[in-house]
């Protein structure tokens, strides 16, 4: 459903939030659709590539590896949908396909979908900072930390350490654990340990299945390969130059949402496979939106394309940014804070 003639000019977020409940509504036979598509996509290349290993076709093992991961991003974003209670009517439907997702991309749905909730909640409130986003320091509290304290930021801050092992670590061993909500109550440890139990039985039945070498060596590069994947958009959708952070009352949770999270504008192709999570500040301004009608959104209201827009030669300009100028009011790097004078450690 489009919405009346009436179009949000200024660009009035807290406005264009009450525009948007138009597209809230979803598809029973295209979240279907897409997920089925999804599924055997993902499914059919893992088995291609269990074939392949076992015929000794290597070269095609090899060049299978990234489509199964980009499938297993996509199945990340259905679960995501599925948290925010956008991919199915019924919150029922959303939450057991949300769990039954959460056992291939390693993630417990109840832990996630608290903490991405939180994420939302607080999204560009620095007095709300640690809980479902990437950690990012101001200035001031840069120069405050120590000189240890300074390198622990700045190995995590490493693209080395932030796209390369460090998403392996979070989807493979933190997430083991409801970290960061280990004193809420059982229901989360207990959501949890029983995600943990259903991937260990699910990945002895594909070992026993198709021996522990050909599982290993299909499971480990495909997951962390889709891990490192997941965490790049994460990023870029809200660690850009000109993303939106305030404190106190100058916080305003519409205007950050769509100020804050940036419009990855990708080809075809990867905006089909990430499920038009590039689409990020409509997201975040309405995070009921199935994912599928993001686009249409675009169409009506096209004044929102070239809010926050990045392609992705643009997104690598993102990768040095890692703290906040409360003066300037933007993402600088860390040679930018020395070249100004505010950072007291070397390049």
């Amino acid at each position: 459903m489009a919405p009346d003639d009436s179009r949000t000019a200024s660009l009035d977020a807290n406005h264009l939030r009450g525009k948007l409940r138009a597209y809230h509504e979803p598809s029973t036979a295209r979240s279907v659709y897409e997920i089925g598509l999804t599924v055997a996509l993902f499914a059919g290349t893992w088995a291609a590539m269990a074939v392949a290993l076992n015929q000794g076709l290597v070269w095609l093992y090899l060049l299978l590896i990234a489509p199964a991961a980009g499938f297993l991003v996509r199945l990340f974003m259905i679960q995501h949908d599925c948290g925010h209670g956008s991919f199915f009517p019924r919150r029922s439907a959303n939450d057991w396909v949300g769990r039954v997702i959460g056992v291939f991309t390693l993630t417990d749905y109840d832990y996630w979908r608290r903490s991405h909730a939180v994420h939302h909640a607080t999204s560009g409130n620095l007095d709300h900072r640690g809980v479902g986003d990437i950690d990012t320091l101001t200035v001031a509290e840069y120069r405050a930390r120590s000189p240890w304290g300074r390198l622990r930021y700045r190995l995590y801050r490493n693209p080395l350490v932030m796209f390369g092992f460090g998403p392996s670590y979070v989807f493979i061993l933190q997430g083991r654990l409801p970290v960061g909500f280990m004193r809420k109550g059982r229901t989360l440890w207990l959501s949890t340990m029983a995600t943990n139990v259903v991937i260990a039985l699910i990945a002895g039945l594909m070992i026993w299945a198709v021996g522990a070498s050909s599982f290993f060596l299909i499971q480990l590069p495909v997951v962390a390969l889709a891990a490192s994947a997941g965490v790049w958009l994460f990023f870029v959708q809200h660690q850009f130059e000109e993303t939106h952070w305030r404190e106190g009352d100058e916080w305003n949770a519409s205007e950050a949402a769509l100020h804050g999270s940036s419009h990855y504008d990708l080809p075809a192709p990867f905006q089909w496979l990430t499920a038009n999570i590039g689409i990020h500040h409509v997201h975040h301004v309405s995070s009921r939106i199935p994912y599928y009608r993001l686009p249409e959104v675009l169409r009506d209201f096209p004044e929102l394309r070239a809010v926050g827009r990045l392609t992705f030669t643009e997104s690598l300009k993102c990768v040095p940014l890692a703290l906040w100028d409360e003066t300037a009011r933007k993402l600088i790097s860390f040679k930018e804070a020395r070249l100004a004078g505010l950072s007291p450690s070397p390049a």
